[in-house]
């Protein structure tokens, strides 16, 4: 558990040494400009309404729960902050999806020197983006109902206090979803397979998404952290799943 804990934050790490290797810089390029677009509008939308949006939601409870309004405050503003993060997590990967999958193709030829069999060009990029596309619609698919459902439980006095906690845990679990899955979808591996892959190694994914996750929260820092992340996931990728997933 604790090798796995330092080696999923060692792969983070790699990922931003990766993506300032030579011939990779220029597969970042694209990716950060559309992240500075996607961060703006979700820092300039989240500024305004922030405060707003959760007094509204604390105002819904009933007068019996007022002593307890302040807990609920703090649990709505963690439940937006991350809703947030993974907004522009998921506007960014929709947005640089096939760039991404580029990127991740070349950093998988840097690590193992072996050319991919069908390498990705400007054509298939573009032939890659309605699949690129549908798999970014699975992963919110996988993500909204289950945000939906801590922020329901939210609401039970024994829960309140872990929210927070439960709701850190599953960001940094779907980052690692999130960026792991580009090199497995550049295999043809399937979403589910995908995710049942790394559930087998939940410490080791927790630990890198949560350093996705921390990088995301600092500004200029994470317009660069998920270039790294794709970088990081398929070096994680190649080491720790894909001989499992040759096998079947």
């Amino acid at each position: 558990m604790t090798k796995d804990l330092t080696t999923g934050i060692g792969y983070f790490r790699e990922g931003f040494r990766l993506i300032w290797r030579p011939g990779m810089r220029r597969f970042v390029l694209i990716p950060v400009l559309a992240n500075v677009l996607v961060f703006a509008v979700i820092a300039s939308v989240g500024g305004h309404y922030f405060s707003t949006w959760v007094d509204l939601a604390v105002a819904w409870l009933p007068d019996w729960l007022g002593f307890v309004a302040w807990i609920l405050w703090l649990l709505f503003a963690v439940l937006f902050l991350l809703v947030l993060v993974y907004g522009f997590v998921f506007l960014s990967n929709l947005f640089g999806s096939p760039f991404y999958g580029l990127l991740s193709e070349k950093v998988e030829e840097l690590l193992t020197g072996q050319a991919p069999d069908s390498p990705l060009t400007v054509k298939t990029i573009l032939m890659t983006v309605p699949r690129s596309l549908w798999r970014e619609v699975q992963k919110l698919g996988y993500y909204l109902p289950r945000v939906l459902l801590i922020f329901v439980l939210g609401f039970l006095p024994l829960f309140q206090l872990a929210a927070p906690v439960v709701s850190a845990l599953f960001v940094a679990w779907m980052m690692a979803v999130q960026f792991v899955d580009f090199p497995a979808d550049n295999r043809g591996i399937p979403f589910p397979r995908m995710r049942r892959s790394l559930a087998r190694r939940r410490v080791l994914a927790g630990s890198f998404g949560g350093c996705v996750f921390l990088a995301t929260l600092v500004p200029i820092l994470n317009l660069f952290a998920m270039p790294a992340a794709v970088a990081g996931g398929t070096a994680l990728w190649i080491r720790e799943l894909r001989e499992d997933n040759q096998r079947k």
